[in-house]
């Protein structure tokens, strides 16, 4: 695989048919990516590491926000000069027109989840002669994860229709797995080391909603399909289990005794986007109670240990200072302990864009940095309250002088991480430890290894 940000180097033999892969975007595009080149192996196919060595090039590009397209379409034209035979995928292929203005030379484009159709493409371009002598069925899905933790799509698409977003029109409404496709999918992950498993889709919380909640049966028992169900059979494989992308609907109250019995972890990812009423209202936020206090002070009575991750936007279409310095003090009350921030960019096709009153760029800027000093003040009052604890981190790396580590509390590449020295000994990543913390820094902490 050829990316930035993640590397997979296999074998490949001077017979081999090699296959580039370029993956951008979110952690949904990484399993589709995953997806692909398993089916690619299961072909016959090697994939290559470089440009150089493959025969041909997919791109899984991102398409959601305006910068997101420039650093797809900056990607392929990339592999365009460093190999020349290049298959477009992914949310911006949803947009072929822009791909074909700019790049009129790849061969193929398709949409998200396309496969098929770019299997097809591939063995057009790089045909492959497979006997069953000739490739190697792989025994497991291939992962471009570290081996300790894996990425668990539970559904495709969304059923909402926010203001800002153009996600619905790329991957459609929402499209849940069943629930024992799932369960399977989980188990053979940890048989193969998988330590953590981070539960991903565009609404979790909505898992099962197109179903109808239909019962299935899970070890001889009848369960609705949902996410309350999922996260507790999940929860018996004796792994951290993590939820992201959760919509705070009124249901989600019932994950908080697995978080406080420590079935899942106590961990909440939820997109806020913003607080002020009207603002939620010109984005088209579903729930008019998504950001109630007394919800979030709910989950925290059931499970204090939870720590709530969010994101946010400044600068949507017609927010005045009064609704930004609303959003500041609602932030200095709910004390989100993870968070992100976007200036808001014009999406095309998103009916934002059509909004009156486009804040200027400097004002989006000057207000992301407000955002972001009073989000770092409120982590540094977090992280502190941790120091001189025993708190359980997981190994994500490990070098000779340092275990580089993450809290029950932080997910990878997104949160922060506990910096541990090494006192010697076998470690490797995946493994858990308890760390005694002996400093906060703004986003991070710094540690060393305890006996119990």
């Amino acid at each position: 695989m050829i990316s930035n940000n993640k590397t997979a180097s296999f074998q490949k033999t001077s017979e081999a048919k090699s296959i580039g892969l370029v993956s951008l975007g979110c952690p949904k595009a990484l399993v589709d990516s995953e997806v692909l080149i398993t089916k690619l192996k299961n072909l016959g196919y090697e994939i290559s590491p470089s440009y150089e060595t493959a025969n041909a090039v997919i791109v899984n590009t991102c398409g959601f926000l305006d910068s997101a397209k420039i650093e797809s379409l900056n990607a392929i034209e990339e592999a365009l000069t460093e190999n020349g035979k290049v298959i477009v995928t992914g949310c911006l292929g949803a947009k072929p027109e822009i791909i074909k203005k700019a790049h009129p030379n790849v061969l193929a484009i398709s949409g998200p989840q396309k496969f098929d159709i770019v299997l097809d493409e591939i063995q057009k371009v790089v045909p492959i002669k497979k006997l069953p002598f000739e490739a190697k069925i792989p025994e497991s899905f291939i992962k471009l994860t570290p081996q300790h933790y894996s990425y668990l799509k539970i559904s495709e698409g969304c059923n909402h229709k926010c203001s800002f977003c153009i996600i619905p029109s790329m991957r459609g409404k929402l499209k849940s797995r069943p629930l024992n496709s799932i369960i399977t999918e989980a188990k053979k992950l940890v048989a193969k080391g998988t330590k953590e498993l981070i539960v991903i889709s565009q609404d979790t919380s909505a898992y099962g909603l197109d179903l109808g909640y239909e019962e299935t049966n899970v070890n001889g028992k009848n369960i609705k399909t949902d996410i309350f169900n999922l996260a507790e059979n999940l929860g018996d494989l004796d792994v951290w289990i993590r939820l992201h992308y959760i919509y705070p609907y009124p249901h989600v109250e019932k994950l908080m005794p697995l978080m406080a019995n420590k079935k899942i972890l106590p961990y909440l990812d939820v997109p806020f986007q913003h607080a002020h009423p009207d603002v939620l209202k010109r984005m088209a936020r579903p729930s008019s109670k998504v950001h109630d206090l007394e919800q979030i002070n709910k989950w925290r009575s059931i499970c204090p240990d939870i720590a709530i991750r969010s994101t946010f936007i400044v600068g949507f279409p017609g927010e005045t200072e009064e609704e930004f310095e609303y959003l500041l003090d609602w932030l200095d009350i709910a004390k989100i302990d993870r968070v992100g921030c976007f200036k808001y960019e014009n999406v095309e096709g998103a009916r934002a864009q059509d909004l009156e009153n486009h804040v200027p760029e400097d004002i989006k800027n000057e207000r992301f940095h407000r955002f972001m000093s009073k989000a770092k003040a409120i982590s540094e009052e977090k992280l502190k309250e941790k120091v001189h604890k025993n708190i359980p981190c997981i190994i994500d790396k490990v070098e000779q002088k340092f275990l580089f580590c993450r809290t029950q509390w932080d997910a990878p590449e997104i949160d922060g991480i506990v910096k541990v020295t090494n006192p010697g000994g076998t470690f490797k990543s995946g493994d858990i430890i308890y760390v005694n913390i002996t400093r906060a820094l703004a986003y991070d902490l710094e540690g060393k290894v305890c006996q119990l």
